[in-house]
């Protein structure tokens, strides 16, 4: 009976499942005081929660690294509100995830999400338990994981937790490394050289450049020169290794890692939300959705 039902064993089941008060509460109500079938509730309900936030948008959320300087792993974990994203219990989640990823190698999020987990069972029912905590979707999107191997070294960065980037380089300095991985954050490459390019990109830009350039009236010969200077800036404004380092404008990156004979092996630029296609809703959906839920 609800009586027999202490703030003690609330307390304790609370511990175990990470639910909210009121859900431990009703759990153990259902299960007349048994902390075993009260567990076993929490989670086919926190299970229930998950499938269905999941219909849900996350396109918030935050960037966690976590780098051994000769390993390192970056996630992507989303959410629904930037509130959320700011709540120290998800910020927490998101970092020993990934510090998790690093200490056992993780190569993709289906081989983290069934690690175990903090006392939970796994990653993946820890992120179920957060649903119940919070009532938003969570989802973990996306990992990457670097190696350096002899004479490498990663540079790591995070602005805001809504930009990371990594950067393996082979010889250079612990220096160059993170400021690389800062300007790579700041500027947006989407290539290291110009060789990298996709034909097809190229072959798009040219026909733009050459139909902007026939309406100046000039020779075909002095056009294809015109559209050759024009594809050369495109590339040094999309390629790494083109751009004005964002210290020293004055130089390239590839003036930069010239003296420290430092060469880009591979990086990488996550940023919250990119690709996600968030459908917005006006305040009265919202509203409307929110009653719905609270009636279920």
């Amino acid at each position: 009976m609800a009586e027999q039902i202490t703030a003690e064993m609330v307390k304790l089941l609370r511990e175990r499942t990470g639910a909210g008060m009121m859900e431990c509460k009703k759990a153990l109500v259902e299960a007349k005081g048994d902390m075993a079938v009260a567990e076993d509730l929490i989670a086919k309900s926190g299970n229930k929660k998950a499938d269905k936030s999941a219909s849900r948008t996350a396109a918030q959320g935050r960037i966690a690294i976590a780098n051994s300087h000769t390993n390192a792993v970056m996630i992507e974990i989303n959410c629904e509100t930037d509130f959320v994203a700011r709540d120290d219990s998800f910020i927490q989640f998101c970092q020993a995830v990934a510090d998790l990823a690093l200490a056992k190698d993780c190569q993709d999020v289906e081989s983290l999400l069934a690690l175990p987990f903090e006392g939970a069972t796994s990653v993946e029912e820890a992120r179920k338990a957060i649903i119940v905590r919070i009532g938003e979707n969570i989802q973990i999107r996306r990992l990457t994981s670097y190696k350096a191997q002899a004479k490498q070294r990663i540079g790591s960065y995070i602005h805001n937790a809504r930009i990371g980037t990594l950067v393996l380089i082979e010889g250079g300095n612990e220096e160059i490394a993170k400021e690389l991985a800062m300007h790579i954050a700041a500027m947006k490459p989407q290539f290291i050289a110009p060789n990298e390019i996709p034909e097809a990109i190229v072959a798009k830009e040219k026909e733009i450049f050459m139909e902007r350039a026939k309406q100046s009236g000039k020779p075909d010969n002095i056009l294809e020169k015109i559209v050759q200077g024009q594809l050369q800036k495109f590339a040094a404004e999309i390629c790494l290794l083109g751009q004005p380092f964002f210290k020293d404008p004055d130089q390239t990156i590839e003036a930069v890692l010239k003296p420290l004979n430092a060469t880009v092996i591979s990086m990488l630029r996550y940023e919250v939300g990119e690709g996600i296609e968030v459908i917005k809703k006006s305040f009265e959906e919202e509203v409307m959705e929110q009653a719905r839920g609270s009636k279920q």
